[in-house]
């Protein structure tokens, strides 16, 4: 069968010869995938092998298999894959296809990858972290260490400005597609309609008006269940039901993806996984929800968060495109014509809101301290490294000095995420220590658990640590194996170990349970969750964690009663203030004291009481936000007294303190100083700067002050003036200065406005005889004259004066004549003495 990827196939091998990098634009259809890699296997005389990277395992072993049947051979021969926990490759294998955590570890292992002539990025559009990641790395071993490298970026909506910036000598090969007309229209569902019905009910009128199957776009799996429940009993008997999502196991997945039996058709539910890469026999109907589930992460709490969100246009037309591989298709877009319209072009790249301390951790392995250092189609976001790093520290990954530790380099070679792979290193190091196997096979199970959690709303990590279920069983016994292959070859006695460690993996997985310590499941999970640690707030369910984030239990759940827990699992909504917990396990407080002394600090705190009116002294153990003891002290010394009333201060706002309109004035005369006067340094005066300075400006003040009345007798002016130097003092007083002096000699008060120009209020006749508008901060910013009545009354306002003399002074003066005839109100105002008196007494 000839593919439309095949017109191009000499091209690209011909620019693989000369260039670099080759970007490669081939819509759905095109054969990218299952057509371009054998042709250039075949064609392009490459003398190593050939990497393709695939974002998703279900997709990657799906690309694998069609390759191999297309050359009549097994997978695992020529073309063969490898993901995590499955690989299937030989000494023949010449082109593997691998999941995007796979290649990053290949290069980690390998930096030269010295037996590969060809990256295939595949997929790239999708624009995930490790792809990224991927790049960067792929990038830098080529400028550093293999220029005969190639890499061949493929997609079906490549987003070509930014990777044609990144990589500028990179050719562009456009490809056409090949996919039947799809028919897109949108059908927006009923707001006075559950959501899993009514996408139900606009799944059963396409299927009665038209032919073929259908595949169904939903958010997540559990919008999936839902409206498979709704389906169920009401199709007919020809149609087959099949979910399809990353999490399912590889039966249901083939079953998905395989034709409808002869007679039948099916309706396949998919999450997002199916928009691309994945061809799924027999669709020719389309239902698209457009919605997407994401993960967010927030770097000011340092968790992620789980959105539902609209997809991007480029999605959208993705998703239609499903419809037309074999004939003219159907896509109903279950929202509006100007709801698709408004959609962003292009999904958000990962990196941008994503939790990065794994990719922090790979750079750190890759030798990269600086990440400037490498290419970038989006720069990691520094809050996010931030906080990365932060967490990393935590877990004994990092030094002082920022290198990782021994520990860290385990984590970074054990293939989990940071926090799970701390749990491994500790099981590991359990296991060194008591010569038990027992502490790596609890921590094995334990990270399997977590990786995979159950479906279920039974929170209790004990119980399922009891419970035998195969793909955890297979998964805890594949990573205590990798733990032995990476930790446990340093010596001949090291290697019986191993054998003899692999030989009772191997015979005796199937009974885990046997060999699980429950007793130190808790210590565990603190390793790899130190923030985690929460405290029960009222018996009734409701937890704080030691970051402060609010969780909660159902309120008959056993673990409600529980004083402490870890809890590694959470699900924050938005419509609940408080976290829902998962999984968790109880926790001894004292014991983890012991334990983990480093996670838990002793200080001294002075604290107002509003129950008492006064000032008390406690000595605290504390973990984090948490208080875990307290014990009152004896009267405070003054400097504990300042501390604490520093403290109030901090947390009560700066409100509560006394701001006089000389205070607040000056303030505001500090920040347009700023905005006027860039050329001199001046102190932030904004909340946040003031809070986290106020050992400089309040804490002198507080000599002799022991309550809040004395604090709040304190004038905050003589404070923040001490924030300037006597130079900052002259130039704020001559170009911002507090009032301004009129012609008649009088000192009228400035009023300074944080969003408009200053002001000077004064009676007309004490301006007569200024001909120009006064101003002020070198002459850059003239003052808004507000003149006055004699009776002090709003007549004029003006930052013009000469124009306002020149001009609508005319009519003032008409009608002020009439008002007001014993005062002066002559015809040249400019040119006339100014007074503060009535006609008689001039």
């Amino acid at each position: 069968m000839s593919l439309p990827i095949y017109d191009v196939v000499e091209l690209v091998i011909a620019e693989l010869q000369t260039s670099k990098q080759v970007l490669l634009h081939a819509p759905t259809g095109a054969g990218k995938s299952t057509g371009l890699p054998l042709m250039i296997l075949h064609q392009a005389q490459l003398t190593g092998r050939i990497i393709m990277l695939e974002p998703r395992r279900i997709a990657a072993r799906s690309v694998a298999e069609r390759l191999a049947e297309q050359l009549n051979e097994p997978v695992g021969m020529t073309v063969g894959y490898r993901m995590r926990s499955e690989t299937k490759v030989s000494a023949s294998t010449r082109l593997e296809v691998v999941t995007e955590g796979i290649l990053t570890r290949m290069l980690q292992q390998d930096p030269e990858l010295s037996d590969v002539s060809l990256v295939i990025l595949d997929e790239f559009h999708e624009r995930s972290l490790q792809a990224d990641l991927a790049l960067a790395l792929l990038l830098d071993v080529q400028e550093g260490l293999r220029d005969d490298l190639r890499i061949l970026v493929m997609s079906a909506t490549l987003d070509n400005q930014c990777l044609s910036s990144l990589l500028p000598d990179a050719p562009v090969i456009v490809s056409e597609g090949r996919s039947y007309p799809v028919m897109r229209s949108y059908h927006p569902l009923s707001p006075h309609q559950p959501f899993e019905q009514s996408v139900a009910s606009a799944v059963l009128r396409l299927l009665q008006q038209e032919t073929g199957s259908l595949l169904l776009f939903l958010p997540g799996v559990g919008e999936i269940q839902r409206v498979l429940s709704q389906l169920e009993g009401k199709i007919n008997d020809d149609v087959l039901l099949c979910p399809l999502y990353g999490a399912l196991s590889l039966s249901d997945q083939r079953k998905a993806i395989a034709p409808a039996p002869e007679g039948m058709r099916k309706v396949v539910l998919a999450t997002n996984i199916a928009e691309t890469s994945l061809t799924i026999e027999g669709i020719r109907l389309v239902v698209d929800s457009g919605l997407e589930r994401s993960s967010r992460f927030e770097p000011k709490s340092g968790l992620t968060r789980l959105i539902t969100q609209r997809i991007s246009q480029a999605s959208m037309v993705q998703r239609a495109g499903r419809a037309g591989r074999l004939e003219t298709g159907i896509c109903w877009h279950l929202f509006s014509q100007e709801q698709a319209e408004r959609a962003r072009e292009h999904s958000e790249p990962e990196i941008l809101h994503s939790d990065l301390s794994n990719l922090l951790l790979s750079l750190l392995q890759w030798g990269c301290r600086d990440n400037t250092q490498l290419h970038w189609l989006d720069n990691p976001p520094q809050p996010a490294l931030a906080v990365a790093e932060s967490l990393l520290l935590r877990l004994g990954a990092l030094d002082d000095n920022r290198q990782l530790t021994s520990r860290g380099w385990q984590m970074a070679e054990s293939g989990s995420e940071p926090r799970l792979a701390a749990i491994l290193c500790s099981g590991k190091e359990h296991k060194e220590k008591e010569q038990s196997r027992a502490a790596l096979v609890t921590a094995a199970k334990l990270v399997a658990i977590l990786e995979e959690p159950p479906r279920s709303r039974q929170p209790d990590l004990l119980y399922w640590m009891m419970t035998n279920q195969r793909h955890w069983q297979q998964r805890t016994h594949q990573l205590v194996r990798n733990l032995a292959d990476k930790f446990a070859v340093n010596s001949q006695a090291d290697k019986r170990k191993k054998q003899r460690l692999e030989s009772n993996s191997e015979n005796n997985y199937e009974n885990n349970s046997e060999n699980i310590r429950l007793d130190l499941v808790p210590e565990l999970l603190v390793r790899g969750f130190p923030d985690r640690i929460a405290k029960n707030r009222d018996n009734l369910g409701r937890f704080q964690l030691a970051t402060g984030l609010g969780v909660a239990l159902e309120r008959e759940e056993p673990l409600s009663g529980e004083a402490w827990l870890v809890i590694p699992s959470f699900q924050q909504g938005n419509s609940h203030p408080d976290a829902r917990v998962l999984l968790a396990c109880p926790l001894d407080i004292e014991q983890t004291i012991k334990q983990h002394s480093f996670l838990f600090s002793e200080n001294t705190a002075v604290e107002w009481d509003d129950n008492k009116g006064s000032l008390r002294a406690w000595k605290r153990l504390q973990c984090g936000r948490l208080i875990v003891k307290a014990q009152p002290l004896a009267k405070p010394s003054e400097s504990e007294l300042q501390e604490a009333l520093l403290n109030w201060v901090r947390q009560e706002g700066l409100s509560t303190l006394n701001w006089s309109q000389e205070a607040l004035q000056l303030r505001i005369r500090l920040q347009k100083a700023a905005e006027w006067l860039p050329e001199v340094e001046w102190p932030a005066v904004n909340d946040e700067a003031l809070l986290n300075s106020l050992e400089q400006w309040l804490l002198p003040a507080l000599v002799g002050v022991d309550d809040l009345k004395g604090l709040r007798q304190i004038e905050l002016s003589s404070c923040l003036m001490g924030l300037l130097d006597w130079q900052q003092r002259q130039i704020l007083d001559n170009e911002l200065p507090t009032n301004y002096t009129v012609p008649t000699g009088s000192r009228i008060t400035l009023q300074y406005f944080s969003d408009k120009p200053p002001v000077l209020a004064v009676r007309m006749q004490e301006m007569y005889g200024e001909q120009q508008n006064p101003v002020l901060a070198k002459g850059r910013v003239p003052i808004v004259i507000e003149l006055l009545s004699p009776a002090h009354r709003p007549l004029q306002i003006t930052q013009d004066l000469a124009v306002f003399w020149q001009g609508t002074y005319r009519e003032v003066q008409k009608e002020m004549k009439g008002r007001y005839p014993k005062h002066l109100w002559p015809d040249d105002p400019a040119n006339t003495a100014p007074t503060r008196r009535v006609k008689k007494h001039i």
